[in-house]
């Protein structure tokens, strides 16, 4: 019976170090939504409009970085810095902040669980790429990048 103490530990401390590796892999990873051909076969929901008219942001003529945040979160400045210098770099992209503790409602019907949540938008305001965290600006610049210069098709190669 001694010797139990040390086996939780162990399991407790291993378990902590999984997820943290795991968080930190994860962590600000934007990812792409699945289409609405997708959607309805995985009979999930596409993510709606972004309902820029009711928070009082004006949406950017190519894409907008959408970013939720709090007063007292620490990497949201951050984020806050990444997404303002991607738009400045890209014309026709902005980057906005939504106070999370003043749009509840929001935060709810967006299922924003912590700050900084970050929405990339398409030109209509679509939802094309979610992050929770803390995003690393060339992921947000190759996000933006493949969101408004969409990939062109090869063109075929003549043989002389």
């Amino acid at each position: 019976m001694d010797n139990v103490g040390p086996i939780v530990l162990v399991a407790v401390l291993a378990a902590a170090t999984g997820f943290g590796l795991w968080r930190r892999r994860t962590d600000g990873r934007l990812r792409p939504v699945p289409s609405a051909a997708a959607s309805a076969a995985a009979s999930a929901e596409p993510w709606p409009v972004f309902p820029a008219s009711d928070v009082g942001i004006a949406l950017g003529q190519r894409a907008s970085l959408v970013q939720f945040s709090t007063a007292f979160c620490q990497p949201c400045r951050a984020t806050r810095m990444v997404l303002s210098e991607v738009a400045d770099m890209v014309d026709g992209v902005v980057a906005c902040e939504v106070d999370a503790e003043a749009h509840l409602d929001l935060v709810r019907q967006w299922g924003v669980m912590r700050t900084p949540t970050v929405f990339m938008l398409d030109a209509s305001g679509l939802v094309r790429q979610p992050a929770v965290g803390q995003p690393r600006k060339a992921d947000v610049i190759a996000a933006i990048g493949a969101l408004i210069e969409p990939s062109t098709p090869a063109r075929p190669v003549r043989e002389i």
